[in-house]
């Protein structure tokens, strides 16, 4: 069954060409060197747009001092710069901000390639250009082609200078049009000479080093190739988008087709040589079709070898699945790729048992009909030790045991038909043969239905036919009746066969995608690192029939086993060696590639982005048993996938740490501050006090006296205050925090907590209104009150002198609801939760009254250890502010037989 319809557009061709709604389009001038003129035609462009009627802004076009080219920004808009100070200079860079609040249909952005100023939002200007373009600005910008990373190696060789700023081609490949702007190396050289170019100072060197006529010629030469490369590509864009049956004669491409043939790699090294003369990019294909699992270990070994040394030789290797017709899939691969020219073996020689059928390589020659196809041919005695190594002992079983069942479904069927002889008519008893040939070629595929079908036409003429017991015919009926059957049993078999193929296709599909299915849906579930290689190691060992191991580096950088199925193995220095190999180079190493091919077990990176995290090991049960091309991308599949998982815990890791230094980072600050400020305040104060009552003992009047013991007595408490809600911080934090719970009356709390803070609420009317009836509540006296002194205090602290603070309480279903309610400036709506939170404070700056953010966190934390709760809410009129405390009720029940 061929990939796709030849005839249907390609979905994902018709997505390219429709663009991502609301994304600006991208226009590069790509030219070969510096003063071919790529602003000139930018802006000429430019001018031509905006009197067409569209919104064209410069946001920054470099002159470079030519004339010419700054006469054509007199019509445009030019913004403004933005300018950025380093290291004493003063650097000028696009104002993107700027660029995004204006808006225009059009920005013009010249050298895609600059590399802006530090302290600028992006390093590169190509990022600003992405950044532009998400927010559905067109641009248009300038690019030389040594700028482009792919390219910078091969500029380096060419002129003997390496290009410091490039861009990724992934931005090249995002440009929606790219327009060459080309000058032939005289024609440019005579404009440097004339100044246009650079200033006469430099004109002489860059004559003698970059701007020969060799240099120019090669660039020239590149980034005519890049043009015509991007063109090709929107070609074939086009073709796929539209259905397009191809090839079209315009750039060549070369296909290489290979099955398990021993010419496989011939035809591969044949099509680098080929495609290295024409200096045409090539493809390497190979189809696989059910008929590919009846072939032995060798034979897939054989393809999956030569896709390999087509990947080493760089070219782009493609598996295609089909059922039969590895001919159509493979015209159709060559159509929807614009290919013009195919390479295939030579015609493989005719076998018995229909092993070997219709050659593929003749249906392709046939069928070929707008392509140049080139025949590699192939020596004979290759060929014939191929046929002998191929047919080995248990493929001999195989057909054994493939012509002993055609010949037992043919017996059954003959039983089965003979008492029906004097019942039914002759014709009708050969529908009992075509339902044996049915069954023979749903099991066992075509070659034996066709098998089925020569020894079921015999049995049906020896036996049922006249003359009897001859394979003679003498009727006119007979004939017509065994040429019905034979045709027929052809069609049943080859339908019967070709339904077998897509069953055991789609099965084969089934079981890849259900065992990917199944292990992302382990990891994803899995929350610790081990169990996601464990997962993974069981997972490899039961898809790919092998053992398999995960070895990542311990401490010192040395490579250890972490995960094994069925078990760890102690691996020999041929196997370490190229583990150490795949985990060093990023590389696959071992067990059928180019490094350490000796050693039993294979091994992959497992890696990501950032780092490579250790290496996955295989070891086949069959021996001389290799990775095919669909195995191998399961296999990196299920890499990519644990790779992935494990970066999700180092990334889990890596944020948890972050948050427990920035926990620890605001507790030394608040520590600081208030050993800074809200610890040394109180204590200068309680020195001063005492220094003067020591020193001027005798000359202080007795209110002057109460005064300072008065003052240094507050700030005692005060301090204590603090020291207490640090030592009940890390108390809380350690779930140290035990109250012993008693029925206590609300007011005996109250009004033990207004004698302590008098001091601090002086100035301020503090009212209490409390029910007579009120229940007693179950808490723990020493810590509630001082929950309700933090409370307090804090709105001591923000309300303003002559105000009042109101305390009420009342019941709230099983709980007391107590209110401080003060008339202060109040809590914004989305700070009311977040004052609760440890070192968080509403109020900042140089006007906000003193303190840590501990207070009210800690009044939380009290609250909550006895089940109660605490909120804030806006004060009575919506001014001010409401601290709500609830605690639990008192009941007989509640009470602990301690508190009695």
């Amino acid at each position: 069954m061929p990939t796709s319809d030849p005839d249907r557009p390609d979905p994902q061709a018709l997505l390219d060409a429709i663009g991502r709604p609301g994304r600006g389009k991208l226009k590069i001038f790509l030219g070969a060197s510096p003063g071919v003129g790529k602003t000139y035609a930018m802006l000429e462009e430019a001018r031509v747009r905006q009197r067409a009627g569209f919104d064209v802004v410069v946001a920054l076009v470099e002159t470079h001092g030519r004339s010419d080219t700054a006469s054509l920004l007199v019509d445009l808009e030019v913004l403004p710069r933005n300018h950025v100070d380093h290291r004493g200079q003063r650097l000028e860079e696009m104002d993107i901000d700027a660029l995004l609040a204006r808006r225009p249909q059009l920005a013009l952005i010249d050298e895609l390639a600059h590399t802006n100023a530090p302290g600028s939002r992006h390093p590169k200007r190509w990022q600003d250009v992405l950044e532009v373009l998400e927010a559905g600005i067109d641009v248009t910008t300038t690019l030389n082609i040594q700028h482009i990373e792919s390219l910078n190696d091969v500029v380096a060789r060419i002129t003997g200078v390496r290009v410091q700023e490039t861009i990724p081609d992934e931005v090249l490949q995002r440009a929606d049009e790219i327009e060459l702007i080309d000058l032939p190396p005289e024609e440019l050289m005579n404009r440097l000479r004339e100044g246009k170019v650079y200033v006469p100072a430099q004109i002489g060197r860059a004559l003698d080093n970059f701007f020969s006529k060799g240099n120019l010629t090669a660039l020239r030469e590149l980034a005519l190739r890049t043009a015509a490369s991007r063109v090709d590509d929107e070609m074939l864009t086009y073709m796929q988008a539209n259905a397009v049956k191809g090839p079209w004669p315009t750039q060549e491409r070369l296909l290489v087709c290979i099955n398990e043939a021993p010419v496989a790699k011939a035809l591969v090294r044949a099509g680098k040589r080929m495609a290295e003369r024409a200096r045409i990019p090539w493809i390497v294909a190979t189809v696989v079709t059910p008929r590919h699992e009846a072939l032995g270990q060798e034979a897939r070994g054989a393809t999956a070898d030569a896709m390999r040394l087509a990947e080493a030789l760089g070219a782009e290797t493609i598996t295609l699945h089909g059922e039969s017709d590895v001919a159509a899939e493979i015209l159709g691969l060559a159509r929807s790729r614009n290919v013009s020219r195919l390479v295939i073996g030579r015609p493989r020689r005719r076998w018995p048992f229909g092993y070997l059928r219709e050659p593929v390589a003749d249906r392709i020659l046939d069928q070929a009909v707008d392509f140049e196809v080139t025949v590699i041919a192939r020596h004979a005695r290759i060929e014939r030790q191929k046929i002998l190594s191929t047919l080995t002992i248990p493929q001999w079983r195989q057909w054994l045991g493939v012509i002993g069942e055609t010949v037992a479904a043919m017996t059954a069927a003959t039983a089965v038909a003979w008492p029906l002889w004097h019942l039914v008519p002759v014709a009708s008893i050969a529908v009992v043969y075509l339902l044996a040939v049915s069954i023979i070629a749903f099991r066992r595929g075509l070659t034996a239905a066709l098998m089925a079908t020569g020894l079921g036409f015999l049995t049906y003429n020896f036996f049922f036919t006249t003359p009897h017991y001859s394979f003679a015919v003498e009727q006119y009926e007979s004939v017509v009746a065994l040429l019905v059957f034979l045709v027929s049993a052809v069609f049943t078999g080859t339908l019967a066969s070709r339904l077998k193929a897509q069953v055991d296709s789609v099965r084969a599909s089934q079981r890849r995608t259900e065992t990917l299915f199944t292990f992302a849906r382990k990891i994803a579930s899995a929350t610790r690192s081990d169990d996601v290689l464990w997962a993974a190691a069981a997972h490899i060992a039961a898809a790919l029939n092998c053992r398999s191991l995960i070895l990542m580096p311990d401490a010192h950088g040395a490579l250890e086993q972490v995960q094994g199925h069925p078990s760890l193995d102690d691996l020999d220095p041929r196997a370490e060696g190229a583990a150490r190999w795949a985990f060093e180079r990023g590389e696959p190493a071992g067990s059928g590639t180019a490094t350490l091919p000796t050693s039993e077990w294979l091994f992959v990176p497992l890696a990501t982005a950032r780092t490579t995290l250790g290496v996955i090991g295989v070891r086949f049960r069959e021996a001389g048993a290799t990775l095919d091309p669909d195995t191998r991308r399961l296999l990196e599949a299920v890499e990519d996938q644990v790779a992935v998982a494990l970066e999700r815990f180092t990334l889990a890791d890596d944020l948890e740490n972050a948050r427990v230094n920035e926990a620890s980072e605001k507790l030394r600050s608040a520590l600081l501050n208030s050993v800074s400020h809200d610890l040394r305040t109180p204590l200068v104060t309680v020195i001063g006090a005492m220094t003067s009552l020591a020193e001027i003992d005798s000359h202080l009047k007795p209110e002057d006296r109460r005064e300072l013991i008065g003052a240094a007595l507050d700030e005692s408490r005060r301090l204590d205050r603090y020291v207490q809600n640090l030592l009940d911080m890390t108390r809380l934090g350690h779930g140290a925090l035990a109250p012993r719970l008693a029925a206590i009356d609300l007011r005996e709390i109250i009004g033990r907590v207004r004698a302590d803070l008098a001091r601090v609420t002086a100035g301020r009317e503090v009212i209490v209104t409390i029910p007579r009836d009120l229940p007693r509540v179950l808490v723990d006296p020493v810590l509630i009150g001082q929950a309700l002194a933090n409370v307090l205090e804090n709105a001591a602290k923000y309300a303003p002198p002559g105000t009042r603070i109101a305390l009420s309480a009342e019941v709230s279903g099983g709980f007391v609801a107590l209110t401080v309610s003060d008339e202060g400036p109040g809590i914004a709506k989305g700070d009311r939760e977040k004052v609760f939170d440890l070192f968080y404070r509403a109020s900042k700056g140089d006007g906000a009254p003193p303190g840590t953010g501990l207070g009210l966190a800690i009044v939380r934390g009290l609250v909550e250890a006895h089940g109660g709760t605490v909120s804030a809410h806006a004060g009575p009129a919506d001014h001010g502010t409401s601290i709500v405390l609830t605690l639990p009720i008192a009941t007989d029940l509640a009470v602990p037989d301690d508190a009695q």
